[in-house]
């Protein structure tokens, strides 16, 4: 399984439903928080060229936000890409 990695922060709704989608399919999700560290902030931006959180990568792949998420599980894509290595 590919290592899973999202950019986040303490109290971000989006976040904890990626994070509460991710670990029901047995994930363990490593959480990067941006809300007070700068420099971790500015490569979130620099990598996704976006500015809101969650960011989420499976392994290289950025996959987006929670609403893209939320579509790869609906289409049936999401499964793919965690088996993938």
């Amino acid at each position: 399984m590919p290592a899973v990695r999202m950019y986040s922060t303490r109290i971000c709704p989006y976040c904890m439903m990626a994070e509460r989608l991710l670990n029901q399919k047995g994930v363990q999700v490593e959480k990067i928080l941006i809300d007070h560290d700068r420099e971790q902030m500015q490569k979130m931006i620099e990598l996704t060229q976006r500015r809101t959180v969650p960011q989420i990568f499976i392994g290289e792949y950025h996959v987006g936000g929670y609403d893209d998420l939320v579509a790869l599980e609906v289409a049936g894509k999401l499964d793919e890409l965690l088996k993938a290595d």
